[in-house]
């Protein structure tokens, strides 16, 4: 008998939004810079979905059933969603586009290390509310 793993990492993340319009301007910008393939499913009008390469995907949707205006990541529930990039250039080419793109960045005071010294990261939040830490890769 061969040791299969019991599970293989993150299979989707759903991401809802009071508005899809406003939203996904900025998501697809941040995913697909980051080598995330879109998808559109056919007849979807208020979902969209990225890829990742290893096939973990990202759906951002707007309902009907949304709650409010903007996430508030102090809340329970999800406070932020992290990603990994390969280095700290990919980090200083997306903050200096970011805020054209939609991105509010968040800890600029302490950027990149506002996670901590040996941690190299950006952070900044959707125009909904919804925080990315992308990390640095070493």
């Amino acid at each position: 008998m061969t040791d299969v793993p019991r599970s293989s990492g993150l299979h989707h993340l759903e991401l809802w939004t009071p508005d899809l319009g406003v939203a996904e301007p900025a998501w697809d910008w941040l995913l697909t810079t980051l080598e995330w393939r879109r998808e559109r499913v056919e007849g979807w009008e208020l979902g969209r979905i990225w890829r990742h390469l290893d096939e973990s995907y990202l759906v951002l949707e707007q309902s009907e059933d949304v709650l409010g205006a903007r996430a508030e990541r102090r809340s329970p529930g999800m406070n932020h969603l992290a990603l990994r990039v390969a280095d700290r250039t990919v980090l200083e080419e997306i903050r200096a586009e970011a805020p054209g793109r939609g991105w509010r960045e968040l800890f600029a005071d302490r950027y990149p290390h506002a996670g901590g010294e040996d941690h190299v990261a950006w952070y900044a939040e959707d125009p909904h509310g919804i925080e990315v830490e992308l990390v640095a890769a070493g």
